[in-house]
């Protein structure tokens, strides 16, 4: 078996390894770079295979540095299956043709600007329908539900607890060289028990080869009860000086774990907090983060005890209101008083939040707060990293807001919750560290080698590796 990594490795998307068994060809996972214009170019750059060669993909969860480019891959000539869980495959539906519309939209504006400047058009990545056309490629499968692709190859999911449908990936396949059958796990993103709306994570008792995520390794989560508590503290304070709260938040996972835990905090908050609260009108201001909640109004059964006992309506609130026209979005930046909004995209590279940014940001009684990773170089980076003046959407806008980075929220396990869930997994002889950027790859690497006797290894894109 060989392996090639091909996003991923020394940054956070782009997820993609390619496989090869004896006639086999697979992928796992097939994520689009997300981020940068030159994070985003990547996504052009040619592949080692032709689509219409490959035999399958298996896709571990549906946020698009996972899934973007199976719409790419299907236009390509692509026919084959697409293996995922029921609610993974549910969420891709929504999250490609959304990722299909900012695709032609983002090019249709640069094809204006070359037009002015007398160069020619460029094409967009895939389109809307592109999307459409690859739905039906989508095969669902339960956790723990066996696939044979080959006589001597096998995998099933295992739940992962990053996302709604999330899995990781076992594969067992007979050695070609030793004629042993070996397991390799494929750990997709994985969460850390912190997300109220997910079941703890599965790994599999044994492997012989871990390849696993590191995007907070060295770091450290706070718990639920202080990241809600800090989150509630920032909006009273907000509502004290009559200001904006602004939540950059993924339209899929976060915005519903925020929710709910505002919802868990008001049902135990005293009495005077909770009149409080609820008198700040709370915005969600992204047609597909509302269309993603139904979604997991619908899926309850894959989520966790804790929220299953809400019975139907875990994600509602007296003073929650869906913002799903453009009017609707343009009017919250004239309301007074005190208000938050809650938009995509999460690291403010796009998006509704880029408009309200770019009218809130120069207050000085608005507050952002950040709840999930910020990419390298993004704009959501760069005002943790404290500059004073950005430029949205061709506007110079200075700094004046409050920024809070509330560590807490995150889908992505610390590195406690990483090493917890390879320790439970026996016999592993080496381990294969990717998605990460090189900071928390090294920091893993180094706490895994402390406590463990593996060979550890750290792909960069186009590494390849003989299992």
């Amino acid at each position: 078996m060989n392996i090639q990594f091909l996003g991923a490795a020394g940054q956070v998307t782009g997820s993609m390894i390619y496989l090869t068994y004896k006639h086999l060809k697979l992928l796992i996972d097939c994520g689009q770079f997300q981020g940068t214009l030159k994070e985003e170019s990547l996504n052009y750059e040619s592949l080692p295979f032709n689509a219409t060669d490959l035999d399958a993909i298996l896709l571990t969860h549906a946020h698009i540095d996972h899934s973007g480019r199976v719409p790419l891959l299907v236009k390509r000539g692509f026919t084959q299956k697409i293996f995922c869980t029921a609610p993974t495959s549910r969420l891709s539906e929504i999250l490609l043709r959304d990722s299909g519309k900012i695709h032609e939209t983002e090019t249709a504006w640069e094809n204006k600007k070359r037009k002015r400047a007398g160069l020619d058009p460029v094409e967009a990545l895939y389109t809307e329908e592109d999307a459409i056309n690859a739905l039906p490629y989508l095969y669902q499968m339960d956790y723990g539900q066996k696939q044979v692709l080959d006589e001597d190859l096998e995998f099933y999911f295992t739940r992962a607890g990053h996302l709604l449908g999330s899995a990781s990936i076992v594969m067992r396949y007979k050695d070609e060289k030793d004629q042993q059958y070996k397991t390799v796990v494929f750990s997709g993103d994985l969460g850390g028990g912190t997300n109220p709306l997910e079941p703890p994570y599965e790994p599999p008792t044994s492997a012989d080869t871990v390849i696993m995520e590191a995007t907070y390794g060295g770091k450290h989560h706070t718990g639920v009860t202080t990241r809600i508590q800090n989150m509630v503290d920032i909006i009273l304070e907000a509502d004290r000086q009559g200001g904006t709260v602004l939540i950059p938040s993924f339209a899929v996972g976060r915005t519903q774990e925020v929710i709910f835990e505002l919802r868990q905090f008001l049902d135990t908050c005293d009495l005077e907090t909770k009149d409080r609260l609820l008198s700040i009108p709370i915005y969600i201001d992204s047609p597909l983060a509302i269309e993603a909640t139904k979604l997991y109004d619908a899926h309850i059964e894959y989520m966790s005890e804790t929220i299953q006992k809400y019975e139907g309506a875990p994600f509602k609130l007296p003073n929650l209101h869906l913002v799903t026209s453009i009017e609707g979005s343009i009017a919250l930046n004239t309301m007074k008083g005190c208000k938050v909004i809650i938009s995509a995209s999460g690291m403010c590279e796009a998006g509704r939040i880029t408009h309200h940014l770019k009218h809130n940001l120069w207050k000085s009684n608005t507050h952002v707060i950040f709840i999930g990773y910020q990419g390298e170089e993004t704009l959501g980076r760069r005002l943790l990293d404290g500059e004073k003046s950005v430029k949205i959407m061709d506007s110079d806008v200075i700094v004046a807001a409050r920024l809070h980075d509330l560590h807490g929220f995150s889908g992505h396990a610390d590195e406690e919750g990483l090493l917890r869930w390879v320790n439970q997994i026996q016999s592993i002889k080496k381990i294969i560290i990717n998605h990460g950027e090189e900071e928390s790859r090294f920091a893993l690497k180094e706490k895994l080698e402390s406590e463990g006797d593996y060979e550890i290894l750290m792909p960069e894109i186009g590494d390849g590796f003989e299992l």
